[in-house]
This record gives C-alpha cells, sequence and structure tokens, in this order.
C-alpha cells in the first residue's frame, strides 16, 4: 500500500496566509457590498464574468466584486483578477435575464469597457482555459501591463526573470503595437534578451557631425530659442544613443520604470493615441493596487469587533470575557505550536480533545466559584 501524504501545520498555515495575502491583495481593494456602477469607470478592481449568464458566442461582459457575491451566487464565474478602467455591467443590456440586485438603473452598455478573450473564460496567445485540463506542463501565467491578458511562460517568447513578481510584462504584440516601446526597452527592461549598442563608422560620425553643425549654421535663431524653452524629449535623446535589442518576445520591466518614460507633450499625445496613457501613472500598477487591498485589510483588522461588542457590556463582564478570551487564545496557540516545532499533522482528534480539555477547565473553575462565593 503506498504510504498516504501527511502535511505538516507548517506547511498548513503558510499556505493559508499565503492565501490570505493572496486574496486581501485582490479583494480589499474592491467593495464586497455595494455594486461599484456608481463609481463609473474604476480605476482598477477584480472583474469577473459569468458564463452562466454570458456564454461563449454571446456577447462579453463583466461584472464587479459585489455583484458577483450578490447577483451571481451559484453561477459559474471566471476570475479575471484585475481589470483597469471597468464598469460594472451587470443586469445591463447583455443580461437579457439576470437583473442586478444591488444598482438596477444602469446605462445599456458601457461603451468604454475593454472586453478579451478572457471574459470567455480564455487565455493567451494559445487560447487556452487556465486551469487546462488537457496541459499537462506547469506553468505560470504572467499578465501583460498593456493588454492585460494573461499568458503562459513559455509563450513569451523570452526566458522569464528571477522577482518576476516585483516586474510588470508587454507582451511582444503589444510592444510591436506600440514600437516606440522598444526604444526604452533597449535602456530600461531588465536584462536577459541580447542588447546591441549599434556603432557608427568614423565616416558615418563625420557626416553627422556635418549635418548637426551645417543645422546651426542655417537654423534661424528665433527658432532655436524656441526650442531650447520646450522641454527636451527623452525619447529622442534614446533613439539618439542608437542602442538596439532584439525587437522580438515579451519585455519585463523593473520597478520605477515608469517614471523614466518621456512626458513631453509629444510624448503624452502618443501615448494618448495609443491608448496607454496609464503608462505615466506609477499607481496604475497591480503591486499598488494589491499594497493598497491589504493596508485596507490590516486597517479593517486593526477594528477588532470583540472590542465593538464589549462596549454594550459592563466592566465586570469586560473583563471575565477579555480575560477567557486571552486565555484561550493562548492556549490554543502553544497547542498548535507544540505540533508545529515537532513537525505533525493536527487531526480531527487533538482539536475536539483541545476543546474537550477546555470545557472541563471552565467547569472547574465555575465550581470553585461557587464553592467559594458568598
Amino acid at each position: 500500500m503506498a504510504e498516504e501524504q501527511t502535511v505538516s501545520l507548517v506547511d498548513v498555515l503558510e499556505e493559508d496566509e499565503e492565501l490570505e495575502e493572496e486574496a486581501s491583495a485582490v479583494l480589499a481593494g474592491s467593495d464586497s457590498d455595494h455594486c461599484s456602477y456608481p463609481q463609473g469607470y474604476v480605476r482598477r478592481q477584480a472583474v469577473y464574468s459569468c458564463s452562466t449568464c454570458s456564454p461563449q458566442g454571446g456577447e462579453a461582459a463583466g461584472v464587479c466584486l459585489a455583484c458577483s457575491y450578490k447577483c451571481h451566487e451559484g453561477h459559474e464565474l471566471f476570475e479575471l483578477y484585475t481589470k483597469r478602467n471597468f464598469r460594472c455591467d451587470c443586469g445591463n443590456k447583455k443580461f437579457s435575464q439576470q437583473q442586478c440586485k444591488l444598482f438596477p438603473e444602469k446605462d445599456d452598455v458601457n461603451t468604454l469597457n475593454k472586453y478579451s478573450q478572457n471574459f470567455f473564460g480564455l487565455y493567451c496567445t494559445c487560447s487556452r482555459p487556465y486551469p487546462d485540463p488537457e496541459d499537462q506542463v506547469e506553468d505560470e501565467m504572467i499578465q501583460c501591463v498593456v493588454c492585460e491578458d494573461w499568458l503562459h511562460g513559455r509563450h513569451l517568447g523570452c526566458v522569464t526573470p528571477d522577482c518576476v513578481e516585483l516586474q510588470e510584462m508587454i507582451c511582444e504584440s503589444c510592444m510591436n503595437k506600440h514600437s516606440f516601446l522598444w526604444t526604452y526597452a533597449a535602456h530600461l527592461a531588465v536584462s536577459g534578451a541580447a542588447v546591441q549598442v549599434k556603432q557608427e563608422t568614423e565616416g558615418e560620425e563625420s557626416n553627422t557631425n556635418k549635418e548637426e553643425k551645417a543645422d546651426d549654421v542655417i537654423e534661424p535663431s528665433c527658432k532655436r530659442s524656441r526650442e531650447e524653452a520646450e522641454p527636451s524629449c527623452r525619447l529622442k535623446e534614446l533613439q539618439a544613443i542608437g542602442r538596439k535589442r532584439d525587437q522580438s518576445g515579451a519585455v519585463f520591466w523593473p520597478s520605477a520604470w515608469r517614471s523614466k518614460l518621456c512626458s513631453c507633450n509629444t510624448c503624452k499625445e502618443r501615448l494618448a493615441d495609443g491608448g496607454v496613457s496609464f503608462l505615466l501613472d506609477e499607481s496604475d500598477t497591480v503591486l499598488a493596487y494589491e499594497n493598497e487591498g491589504k493596508s485596507n485589510e490590516q486597517n479593517r483588522q486593526g477594528h477588532d469587533p470583540l472590542m465593538s461588542a464589549l462596549d454594550n457590556l459592563n466592566r465586570v463582564q469586560q473583563l471575565e470575557i477579555i480575560h477567557g478570551y486571552n486565555d484561550m487564545k493562548t492556549e490554543l496557540k502553544d497547542f498548535l505550536q507544540r505540533f508545529a516545532a515537532e513537525g505533525h499533522v493536527v487531526t480531527p482528534d487533538d482539536i475536539r480533545r483541545f476543546f474537550e480539555q477546555q470545557q472541563s477547565r471552565k467547569r472547574r473553575r465555575d465550581d470553585a466559584g461557587r464553592f467559594y462565593s458568598t
């Protein structure tokens, strides 16, 4: 008989803590009680699609966190992690049989929402579901910060760097769509792809110098003064350096790379025309959203509901409950730590025995109290 696999309490606690942190990061930044529709196109929020209400072949639609709980309970939902500038579709004309229970008065459609194959549970360039029952390869899914699709690591066309969770990724398709990003990639991207620096020949350098000198001679002084007054374009400065890199595969960017992008008027217009003005906003990142969610969750945990309930009790009752609560918490912690230190698995019988001991001690304290009472 094959030996039954067991998991130590340490493994369980670590996994549980990791899952709680992930949930706090994504969900704590969104409201679980109120539909986000009145807020308009929310800067970033957790978004879900309901395949029960919007099956593949129909119109793509997305709902907010609260509507996924209150309006689509029991439905088959696709968790899309987060989307930027999205407005909840729940109950609009895309849902012929479903009315929003939280905010029924909505426009027929949200014209500024952007949809992709993700809303039908398909991801990556391979357009497969995740998890994929037909895919036996364990592979990490990484989200592109521009199109917000999720891609398999093996389909990125590049080597995935270390500490990828602290970096942003732009897929090859989005890089080619916004080709000016390749110039930045040669200077700012995480090292990995071979970077080639263009070497000018002596003749080319000489010709370039001659042309620059000629321009200096014929350029009117009024034009020079006007250009000097305008901020320099960082993108043009990087292009002038001539550094190149292989323009294939996804590109990974280090933290704070957005702050190094040029924000001159010309570049702002280019970003706006391409629909990627958000690249100048460091608070747009998923990491910033996750950190905000964790902070919100910690603030909520800082307000202990037990202490709120104690406000309605008298002083004696408050002290009795606080002492009992602290005693049980300390004893439970010590009880579990023994298992963790020895690497043993906590069984249901162990938990049952702990609470039986707690009840036995409580009865002894109650009996002692009655014996000595006057």
